[in-house]
């Protein structure tokens, strides 16, 4: 298989949460998800059905302590490739 990316990935295996709004400080206003890899430039994320997750989101890995801006750059029925932008 030809390796596309840059930069070498980091293979992990963490929970973390992809948080849809910060305004509603509720459950639902978060995603569960693993994360299972990542770069310097972004992630691979696992998670139940990814028809809920808009293009650009917020994920945290310190349950909301810090945030990473992501854009998703591919998807499948459980899995997410983002990017992480520039805040």
């Amino acid at each position: 298989m030809l390796e596309r990316r840059s930069v070498a990935r980091t293979r992990v295996r963490r929970n973390a949460e992809i948080v849809l709004s910060r305004r509603a400080p509720s459950a639902a206003a978060t995603l569960p998800c693993m994360l299972r890899d990542l770069t310097s430039l972004g992630a691979c994320l696992a998670l139940a059905g990814t028809e809920r997750v808009p293009d650009t989101f917020e994920l945290t890995l310190d349950r909301g302590r810090s945030l990473r801006p992501c854009r998703v750059r591919w998807r499948s029925a459980d899995l997410l490739g983002v990017s992480f932008e520039l805040g």
